[in-house]
């Protein structure tokens, strides 16, 4: 799981172990000798075979939680971000903010260099159709309800794969999604207004984290030749013809601000 792009998806399961004395919000990685006391932890590592044996990955461990907790909740993480990244911040979002669904993330391949947006940014074209995959396959599983939680770039791949679904007559599969939360998305407002169009009825509740004070969003404005982007959003009324929440965080934003409801 590097920086290349595949053909094909893969699926696989991994159990991280967290340390219990930790600030919120912080990811600690071992330098020198790993300590699972200190740091976070792959402690289980497995690929599967198929779609068949993640489905199945997914009915076990929502068998293991008990009722009340059938919920999939899909990371798709931002740009300059490496597969361990992605997984270990799934797994402190999963743990800081207490939910209790299963936890998944949907590795796109990013380049992890803060030099290679455009890069990136044709990887999230790229990896559209492999959302869709596995936005599928969930729906496939016995979860009571998909909940998407984008960051950054990942808001914009979220956002092609649900247009590329409505596009598809896939209704069978949004019709199992039961949220969508958009933290700092990278994204052009324009284009966002597009695909709502596309989408029709969004999946509710349809959250969106903005700040004013989002320095990464500032330079991806400059770097696409704009004023802002969605994630910075300061005129609510761009998107008051479309049935969204938008929670405005710049308050609480520190150093970049560009990942405030999980930092």
């Amino acid at each position: 799981f590097g920086v290349d792009r595949a053909e094909r998806v893969s699926f696989g399961r991994f159990d991280i172990t967290i340390p219990d004395d930790r600030a919120p919000g912080k990811i600690t990685w071992p330098r020198g000798a790993p300590d699972p006391t200190r740091h976070f932890l792959t402690d289980r590592a497995e690929v599967l075979p198929d779609a068949a044996a993640f489905r199945a990955a997914i009915s076990a461990e929502l068998a293991a939680r008990g009722a009340g907790t059938h919920d999939a909740v899909i990371f798709v993480h931002g740009y300059n971000t490496t597969f361990a990244e992605g997984l270990y911040r799934t797994a402190q979002i999963g743990a800081d903010l207490g939910l209790s669904g299963v936890l998944m993330q949907y590795s796109w391949p990013s380049r992890a260099n803060p030099l290679a947006y455009a890069y990136d940014r044709d990887s999230v074209w790229f990896a559209g159709d492999g959302l869709e995959q596995m936005l599928t396959q969930a729906a496939r599983s016995p979860a009571r309800r998909i909940v998407i939680v984008a960051h950054s770039m990942g808001a914009e791949l979220a956002m092609e794969a649900l247009r590329g679904l409505a596009l598809r007559g896939q209704s069978h599969v949004l019709n199992r999604i039961g949220g969508v939360v958009l933290i700092s998305p990278d994204l052009d407002v324009d284009l966002f207004r597009s695909q709502a169009d596309r989408i029709g009825a969004l999946p509710q509740p349809f959250v969106i984290f903005t700040s004013q004070r989002d320095r990464a969003l500032a330079l991806s404005a400059q770097l696409t030749g704009e004023r802002g982007r969605l994630g910075t959003l300061s005129d609510p009324a761009r998107l008051a013809d479309h049935d969204v929440t938008l929670l405005d965080v710049s308050a609480f934003s520190r150093g970049l601000g560009h990942f405030v409801l999980a930092t």
